[in-house]
């Protein structure tokens, strides 16, 4: 894919001259980058913001303290919610024998989010057996640490699932059970779940429940309030709704975006 149109390519971060390099930008609020790949790998950070990113493989959201691990040839895209400041590691392929091989959302220890913003600052090419190098390798060995959080959603290729799928990206509160869709689609319920199992390696229900969550979350960083989220996506109380995302995140709606800020 041609990126020499995109704004990083003009410094050439992304070329993977040197093992790692790093890059800053801001942008306004409620910002789209459209499809596009890199060469090499990225650790994607909003310091500020939100970024809901898409492959053809599935669907992230990615809050502040949260990054977007992305090998490299990956195509995707990005949504950004609110004024986003990114802050973005490159790595080539070459440079660590144990960097993530698929795309996932990754939690950002205060470690990591210096050893970010400190690769951001140096200049290009840096020694290996320099300070700047040393640096670099303690960056590559928190990557290879890094824990990943459920914050994904897998997309199916069956056609009967991706209209199962479409039909609740485009009304969660939509109340359908599996034998519902059974009855709608002429296949049996079972069928349908063993597929789900297979394509996204979740129950039906599960991918809903995350589905709802994904879209809880970029609701709720856009500003919307706690009780028209959870009545817009089908709970039937803001209480029943804030006990899920509890048992996902360990706080209520009303206070992840508080600890996360």
């Amino acid at each position: 894919m041609d990126t020499s149109t995109l704004p990083w390519s003009e410094y050439g971060q992304d070329q993977g001259h040197s093992p790692v390099s790093g890059r800053s930008a801001d942008h306004a609020a409620d910002g789209e980058i459209p499809p596009h790949s890199h060469p090499t790998a990225q650790l994607i950070h909003a310091v500020q913001g939100v970024m809901v990113v898409r492959a053809d493989d599935g669907q992230w959201i990615v809050p502040p303290t949260r990054g977007l691990w992305m090998p490299p040839g990956v195509v995707h895209q990005m949504r950004l919610i609110g004024e986003v400041r990114l802050r973005t590691v490159y790595i080539r392929p070459d440079a660590s024998p144990d960097l993530p091989q698929r795309c996932q959302v990754v939690r950002i220890s205060p470690l990591l989010r210096e050893l970010i913003l400190a690769a951001i600052e140096i200049e290009q090419p840096y020694a290996a057996d320099s300070r700047d190098g040393r640096l670099m390798r303690l960056l590559l060995d928190e990557v290879a640490a890094l824990p990943s959080l459920p914050l994904r959603l897998p997309a199916p290729v069956d056609p009967a699932l991706q209209t199962i799928c479409r039909t609740i990206a485009d009304t969660p509160d939509d109340p359908s059970t599996l034998a519902d869709w059974a009855g709608q689609l002429g296949v049996n319920a079972r069928t349908i779940q063993r597929r789900f199992l297979r394509e996204t390696g979740m129950t039906f229900g599960d991918w809903r429940q995350q589905a709802r969550l994904i879209m809880a979350l970029e609701r709720l960083a856009s500003g919307e309030k706690v009780i028209d989220v959870a009545l817009s996506l089908g709970y039937n109380s803001p209480s029943a709704f804030a006990t899920m995302f509890k048992q996902q995140f360990g706080v209520t709606p009303s206070g992840y975006f508080r600890t996360e800020r």
